[in-house]
C-alpha cells in the first residue's frame, strides 16, 4: 500500500488532466478533440519507449536496493538518461520537420490534421521534460521514494488545469488559442514536473545520492546486463505504444464520431484502472526488492497474491465503468451518435478490464519483477500484432461490426496474455538472476 497508494493517486492525478483537457477541447467541438487526441497517440508511443527504459532500469534498481549495491544502481541509473536524452532528440526533431505527415497516418480529415499540427508545435519542448520526469519517477519509486511524484504531479495537475482554462478560452486577457492553449498548459505543467523531480533526485535525494558528474562515469560493464533486461522491455513497450497508435490508426479511418467516441471511453477506463498502474508498479518494486534479498519463495508467493488481487481490482474497474458511463458522457458536447458509440464502447471496456488488470499486474509488474522480460517481449508482440490489430481492423474496416464487437477484437490481446501469463507464473521460470557490476 505505500508503494501502491501514491502510484494510483498519480495516476488518477494524471488522468483528471486528461479528463478536464477532454471536457474543455470538447466544447470547442468534435474536429479539435479528435485533433489533440490523435497527436497525443503518437505522443504516447514516446511515452511507452520511455517508459522500457525506465522500468528496464526499474527492475534492476529495485534488484540491485534490494541487495545495497548502489554503485550498480548508479550505473543503471546513468545509462537510463543517456537512453532518454537520445530518444526525446529523436522525436522531437521527427515531430518538428514532419507533423502533417505524422498526424495524415492517423487521419484522413484535413481540419482534424490541422488541429493536431496545432497542437504537436507547441508540444516538442514536452518531449525532453516528460522523458526525464517519468523515467526518474520510476527510479524514485523503486527505493521508497513514491511520494515525490505524487507531489510533483500534485503541482503540475493545478498548473495545467489553470493555464488550459486561460489559453483555450482566453480568459484573464489572455489569447483565445484553443488547441494550442492546451498544449501551452501541457507544457507549463511539463516545466514544473521537470524542475521538481529533477531537483529532488540531483540535489536532495539521499537514498542513490546520484549527482550530475555521476551522468558521464563508465557503465560499460554493467551495459550487458542492463541490455539484456531493459532492451526487451524496451522493445516491448515501444511495440505496444506502436500498436496502440496503429489501433488508433484504425479508428480514426472508422471516423470522428468513433475517435470522439473512444477519447471519452479511454478516459474513463482510466480511472478505473488507476489503481492497477499502483499495483503494477509497486509488485515490480516489491520482487525485485525481494529477489535481490534472495528469497525466492517469498517472491512466487507473492506472486499468487498479486494475481489473484488482479481479478479483484479488474471486477471494481467493470462495476465502477458501468456506474460512471452515463453521467460522463453527459458532461460533453457531442451529438447523439456520439453518445451512443461511447456508451457501447464503454460496455466493452467494462468486459475488457477484468482481463486487462490480471495481466497487466503480472506482466508489468510481478513478472518483469522477476526480471522475464524476453518471454514478455514475445507475449506482448505476438498477441497484439498477429490477433488484435489485424482482427479488430478486419472487424472495424471491413465488416463493418458494431462499436461494442470492434473494440472487443482490438483488445483480444489482453484475453489470451491473461491464461498465457498464469501459466508463466505456475511454472516458476520467471524468476531470473541479475548479475551486479563489477566491483
Amino acid at each position: 500500500m505505500i508503494l501502491a497508494v501514491p502510484i494510483a493517486l498519480q495516476s488518477m492525478i494524471t488522468v483528471g488532466v486528461n479528463m478536464m483537457d477532454n471536457i474543455m477541447l470538447g466544447s470547442l467541438g468534435e474536429i479539435k478533440m479528435s485533433g489533440v487526441t490523435l497527436a497525443n497517440n503518437f505522443i504516447s508511443i514516446y511515452q511507452c519507449c520511455c517508459m522500457g527504459f525506465g522500468m528496464g532500469a526499474s527492475v534492476m534498481t529495485s534488484r540491485y536496493w534490494g541487495m545495497k549495491n548502489i554503485a550498480s544502481l548508479k550505473k543503471t541509473v546513468s545509462i537510463m538518461f543517456r537512453g532518454v536524452l537520445l530518444l526525446g532528440l529523436a522525436f522531437s526533431i521527427a515531430t518538428l520537420l514532419m507533423p502533417s505527415g505524422i498526424m495524415g497516418l492517423f487521419s484522413p480529415e484535413d481540419a482534424v490534421i490541422h488541429a493536431g499540427v496545432s497542437y504537436f508545435m507547441i508540444s516538442i519542448p514536452c518531449y525532453l521534460l516528460m522523458g526525464y520526469s517519468m523515467t526518474t519517477s520510476l527510479v524514485l519509486r523503486s527505493v521508497g521514494k513514491a511520494n515525490i511524484p505524487l507531489f510533483s504531479s500534485i503541482g503540475a495537475f493545478f498548473i495545467n488545469i489553470f493555464f488550459n482554462w486561460v489559453f483555450i478560452f482566453g480568459n484573464l486577457g489572455a489569447p483565445r488559442l484553443e488547441e494550442r492553449g492546451a498544449a501551452l498548459g501541457t507544457l507549463l505543467a511539463r516545466m514544473f514536473e521537470f524542475c521538481f523531480i529533477m531537483g529532488f533526485f540531483f540535489f536532495r535525494e539521499k537514498n542513490i545520492r546520484f549527482r550530475l558528474r555521476e551522468l558521464w562515469i563508465k557503465c560499460s560493464d554493467i551495459l550487458p546486463e542492463y541490455m539484456k533486461i531493459a532492451l526487451p522491455v524496451l522493445i516491448s513497450d515501444t511495440l505496444l505504444g506502436l500498436g496502440g497508435s496503429v489501433v488508433a490508426i484504425v479508428m480514426g479511418h472508422i471516423g470522428a464520431v468513433f475517435v470522439a467516441a473512444n477519447a471519452i471511453t479511454a478516459v474513463v477506463q482510466q480511472i478505473s484502472t488507476v489503481v492497477i498502474q499502483g499495483v503494477c508498479q509497486a509488485s515490480c518494486i516489491m520482487t525485485g526488492n525481494t529477489l535481490g534479498e534472495g528469497n525466492v519463495e517469498k517472491a512466487q508467493r507473492q506472486g499468487v497474491t498479486f494475481a489473484a488481487l488482479g481479478f479483484v481490482i479488474g471486477a471494481v474497474g467493470c462495476l465502477l465503468i458501468l456506474i460512471l458511463k452515463k453521467p460522463i458522457i453527459g458532461l460533453y458536447n457531442i451529438t447523439d451518435e456520439t453518445k451512443i458509440m461511447a456508451g457501447h464502447l464503454m460496455d466493452a471496456v467494462g468486459f475488457v478490464v477484468i482481463f486487462q488488470a490480471m495481466n497487466s499486474i503480472l506482466t508489468k509488474g510481478l513478472l518483469r519483477g522477476g526480471g522475464d522480460t524476453k518471454f514478455l517481449m514475445v507475449a506482448d508482440i505476438l498477441f497484439l500484432w498477429c490477433a488484435s490489430i489485424p482482427i479488430g481492423a478486419l472487424a472495424g474496416l471491413y465488416f463493418h461490426w458494431s462499436g461494442f464487437a470492434i473494440y472487443i477484437c482490438l483488445k483480444l490481446d489482453q484475453f489470451i496474455k491473461t491464461v498465457w501469463c498464469l501459466f508463466r507464473l505456475h511454472s516458476r521460470k520467471w524468476i531470473k538472476k541479475i548479475r551486479p557490476a563489477e566491483e
